[in-house]
């Protein structure tokens, strides 16, 4: 049989993560066959995830009535909902994540703190401590926003030992603060001698948001032939940021006691323009050292549409001329990116209350 496009990613040094959770996915055997026949390496998972879940099934119908019996804090029977969905799927990536070269990249599952919580550091690194308790699993990650008060919260959570996936990230100023947190973590960490090796952590950098929001005003300014490769050029350009980081005099201290570098993970992978293939952003991105969670549609593309080759160091110095010609026709990506970072904590909250709602409804029947 010929082995599957999405698996051949992977020759590249790249790992593909599903960015899609439910329990029919994992009940039905079909998360295992995707590990097995398209070399899926772990799932991410969010409140619009769940919320899809929860909302358009009855799996869950049994579960709230029983849990509601208990509580009716709407937020505690989702969090017991998706910790029992998550600690499955932990469970299915477990030979995966236990594979001794394979230890500390891959297996991990998702599950991330409430939207609700982006702005507070405190509130998100109690949940944080309170998930992981509560999840109990090595190869879980927690993922926390990358918002200014999610810094010091990734940092803490670090220092604490635990795994931590940072979300919604659109800047590259941003992305550096979040590399710097994740080293700062790991050296107080190690300050008070305890273990770093088995830390593991991505920064999640998301894509076709930023081309939906840049491409129109490229429009407006006359660079048109621009359109689709400026979330792509600023992927790039974090990847510089990456290689830089993790190869300094301060991290090689952190690798030799075992410290593993918090890889890069491409998010909002899915082209949200019908202009352009299924399969663009996974493509453009393939390099060593880094993850791309995929939603479903987008992997099922890639098995028919997919070019797998290592294409993330290609064209570097184009990637930084398009940044430079945006700079130059008055367009502010900062801005831009932290108007993203906002909307992005909204889309995640809006579906989050919704859920909440369904789950309410539910124990009223």
């Amino acid at each position: 049989m010929e082995t599957s496009k999405v698996k051949r990613i992977h020759d590249f040094g790249q790992s593909i993560w599903l960015d899609f959770i439910d329990r029919d996915i994992i009940k039905s055997g079909r998360l295992k066959e995707l590990i097995d026949n398209d070399g899926v390496r772990g799932v991410t998972s969010n409140p619009a995830i769940f919320e899809k879940a929860i909302s358009s099934s009855s799996d869950y119908d049994a579960d709230i009535l029983r849990i509601a019996e208990q509580t009716q804090d709407f937020e505690d029977v989702f969090y017991q909902l998706a910790i029992s969905d998550i600690q499955q799927a932990a469970d299915v990536f477990k030979p995966l994540y236990n594979q001794e070269e394979v230890r500390g990249a891959d297996g991990y599952v998702s599950l991330e703190v409430s939207p609700r919580l982006a702005m507070d550091t405190e509130g998100t690194f109690q949940q944080a401590v309170d998930l992981w308790k509560k999840v109990a699993r090595q190869n879980v990650m927690i993922k926390i926003p990358g918002t200014e008060p999610g810094l010091e919260a990734i940092r803490r959570a670090i220092a604490e030992g635990i795994n931590i996936n940072v979300t919604l990230l659109f800047g590259l100023d941003r992305y550096r603060a979040v590399a710097e947190a994740y080293i700062a973590g790991l050296e107080e960490r190690l300050e008070k001698d305890q273990p770093i090796a088995d830390i593991a952590s991505v920064a999640s950098f998301f894509l076709s948001r930023i081309d939906v929001m840049v491409d129109p005003v490229l429009d407006e300014k006359g660079l048109g032939d621009l359109k689709g490769e400026v979330a792509i050029a600023s992927a790039k350009k974090a990847y510089e940021i990456y290689l830089e980081v993790f190869s300094s005099d301060r991290w090689k201290k952190l690798e030799a006691e075992g410290a593993k570098p918090q890889r890069l993970l491409w998010a909002s992978t899915s082209s949200k323009n019908p202009a352009f293939k299924a399969t663009k952003y996974v493509d453009a991105l393939i390099g060593k050292n880094t993850v791309d969670t995929v939603p479903m549609e987008t992997l099922e593309a890639y098995r028919t549409e997919g070019e797998p080759a290592d294409r993330l160091t290609e064209d570097l110095d184009k990637a930084t001329e398009i940044l430079e010609k945006l700079k130059t026709a008055g367009i502010n990506l900062d801005a831009i990116t932290q108007k993203l970072e906002d909307e992005g904590v909204e889309k995640f909250i809006a579906p989050y209350d919704k859920l909440l709602k369904a789950i309410e409804e539910q124990t009223k029947k």
